[in-house]
């Protein structure tokens, strides 16, 4: 029996973890899979740590790892370490908060367990999936930099930015990841994006966005900071 390693990196989500903690235990994966959960606490300055040890000690079942940095290393950091950990033979992101919903594991896993697909995507810009209506100026520079991926890996995703990425885990690990923040994502992709033979499926998702009030993180910096890595990554490091 084959198993889904879930990776949560949690910064500063007290209000929102255990609601998400018990939504991914609540999904039933397909063809029998099992889950392994992956927490790691970037040194929240809330709650965030009691909120998930507390969930641990009383879900006994449930086959769950916390994971404490030292200091807040960033997104990045936080996911190079769950990916690190995993035993699962395919990882996915799972974001602490509640814009994504685990309920969709099942349409990503759905091309790897059939033999299709190394990797999939979860796009929030396609199919028919309920979509938050929220910035206008941060779907613009979304698109933008999926143009400039897409345009420098020859890839056509839609989403490059989102936080569903699945993996087999054997291709994850294999690759050196290095951004601590936001970057990651332009990263791996770049990075998945140049293995010989590589089958990549993008596949579409509902998306509940948050507002800065209800603490949405990433910010107009992290945006040119993912512009640096798309070039970085795909063409002045290679």
């Amino acid at each position: 029996m084959s198993t889904l390693s879930i990776v949560i990196p949690a910064y500063n989500e007290a209000k929102t973890i255990e609601h998400i903690l018990q939504k991914v235990a609540g999904v039933v994966l397909i063809e029998g899979w099992r889950k392994e959960l992956i927490v790691v606490n970037d040194a929240s300055t809330d709650n965030t740590g009691e909120v998930i040890k507390k969930y641990q000690q009383e879900q006994v079942n449930e086959t769950l790892s916390y994971i404490e940095h030292p200091y807040n290393q960033g997104k990045g950091a936080a996911l190079r370490t769950g990916i690190r950990e995993a035993k699962g033979e395919v990882i996915v992101i799972q974001d602490a908060d509640l814009e994504y919903d685990p309920n969709e594991f099942n349409l990503l896993l759905k091309p790897i367990s059939e033999g299709f697909a190394d990797v999939v995507y979860g796009s929030r810009f396609m199919g028919g999936k309920p979509h938050r209506i929220l910035f206008f100026w941060h779907s613009i520079g979304n698109k933008i930099l999926t143009f400039l991926s897409n345009a420098l890996t020859n890839l056509n995703l839609t989403d490059m930015e989102t936080c569903y990425k699945m993996w087999k885990a054997n291709i994850v690990k294999n690759i050196d990841l290095r951004e601590n923040r936001f970057g990651f994502e332009p990263e791996v992709t770049a990075k998945i994006a140049r293995i010989k033979g590589i089958r990549i499926y993008e596949v579409g998702i509902s998306y509940y966005g948050r507002t800065y009030a209800e603490g949405k993180k990433i910010n107009w910096k992290d945006g040119f900071r993912a512009i640096y890595c798309i070039l970085k990554y795909n063409i002045w490091a290679r």
